[in-house]
């Protein structure tokens, strides 16, 4: 995508140059592209990031971001009863890429067309396009990991399938734009994050699971 972009761009400077000249026209025209490449570019940035000392039953961000929700939530689809909602919204600033929270198996995924409404909005995480994946920690204990689509974004890739092998060190997918990863824990689960606290993906932990 970032060379069709370039390719792109590269030509609609050539094009000013070939209408314009060197008048100012074209010196805004190229800066402009310029910016726009500059932004994409620095969006798809994809950091190579080391979570060292994983213990077990820890969960770790998945995304960057600001956490918007930290509280006991229904989870209506797969375990419908109350889990701990644990939301990160990624605004198009924040790196967009995905990582597992945590090692285990994947036993579901499912991916559900639906709106494009801010992602930061409660009612995003049950109707906005989404994609769920379920990891089976090593010691039984189920979580529940949703790429939530916001109102820019058009695209969620993920490339988890059930019965991969998962840890906290591999990329389960990207969201394009902004967006947001919640993830639904135990119940008794110890949260070690607070609303407002910005987390970095493969980086921060921010809850512990316990052993059933």
């Amino acid at each position: 995508m970032l060379l069709t972009l370039l390719v792109m761009l590269a030509l609609v400077i050539l094009a000013s140059f070939v209408y314009f000249g060197t008048d100012a026209a074209t010196f805004v025209i190229s800066a402009l592209c310029i910016a726009i490449f500059l932004f994409f570019l620095n969006f798809f940035r994809n950091p190579n990031r080391e979570f060292v000392g994983f213990e077990e039953g820890m969960i770790i961000a998945p995304a960057d971001g600001t956490v918007v929700i930290a509280e006991p939530s229904e989870e209506p689809f797969y375990f419908k009863d109350k889990r701990i909602q644990v939301s990160i919204f990624m605004s198009v600033l924040n790196v967009h890429a995905n990582w597992y929270p945590t090692r285990g198996k994947v036993v579901y995924y499912t991916h559900n067309d639906g709106r494009f409404m801010a992602a930061n909005l409660p009612k995003s995480s049950t109707e906005n396009e989404r994609s769920t994946i379920v990891i089976e920690l090593e010691n039984k204990v189920q979580i529940l990991l949703r790429q939530v689509a916001g109102a820019l974004a058009r695209r969620i890739v993920t490339y988890s399938r059930e019965g991969d092998i998962c840890d906290e060190n591999q990329q389960l997918g990207f969201i394009k734009f902004g967006s947001r990863v919640d993830l639904y824990l135990p119940m008794d689960s110890e949260v070690l994050v607070e609303v407002g606290q910005k987390v970095t993906g493969n980086q921060t932990v921010i809850a512990r699971v316990k052993n059933p």
